[in-house]
């Protein structure tokens, strides 16, 4: 899944432990998330379009390969 959170952090400018401490999640999660490395689950999907007042679909983009 191609995820576009750095962005929308950089926009925010915010580190990804500002963001992790404001949604209830470790530094290593935001981390794993920008790196493509974790899908998130739903629920942190929500919180994260949530903090930056957007759609799920403007931070994630579904890629089926």
């Amino acid at each position: 899944m191609e995820t576009k959170l750095k962005v929308y952090r950089a926009m925010k400018n915010i580190t990804q432990e500002e963001l992790a401490r404001a949604i209830g999640v470790t530094r290593q999660t935001i981390i794993a998330i920008e790196r493509r490395n974790y899908n998130p689950s739903l629920e942190l999907a929500f919180k994260l379009a949530r903090y930056f007042e957007v759609k799920i679909e403007d931070i994630f983009i579904y890629d089926s390969d």
